[in-house]
């Protein structure tokens, strides 16, 4: 029960009964195959103004195996273009390897970003 005091309404004491909440959920599960799972995703970079470039190209390097040349080229086609692609993975290991890159970019203050688009 909730109790108002009297000067809420005019020196009249008020109690109400609390109302009945129900909350319910709206999460759909989506439930994807092995073969979803298997089939590569594109691993996507976008730009930011403020992530240095050669932060940009130790990430490409360091979680996505690019060489230098390649590394280069990827961080100079986001910067002009907005976004690059980075590689071509299953699906798994596509998300595993943005989960580190975040997680570097964020413990060294940098919103770098990528995500993931299915290959087709």
């Amino acid at each position: 029960m909730l109790y108002y005091p009297y000067h809420c309404f005019g020196g009249v004491a008020v109690t109400v009964p609390e109302p009945e909440v129900t909350v319910t959920p709206t999460v759909i599960f989506k439930v994807a195959e092995r073969e979803d799972l298997e089939k590569p995703y594109r691993v996507i970079v976008q730009n930011d103004d403020v992530t240095p470039m050669d932060f940009v190209v130790m990430v490409l390097r360091v979680f996505f195996g690019l060489a230098i040349n390649q590394a280069m080229r990827v961080m100079l086609t986001a910067h002009n273009e907005g976004r690059a692609l980075v590689t071509a993975l299953p699906y798994e290991e596509a998300q595993e390897r943005v989960y580190q890159a975040h997680h570097a970019a964020r413990e060294a203050g940098y919103p770098l970003t990528f995500y993931l688009e299915p290959d087709e």
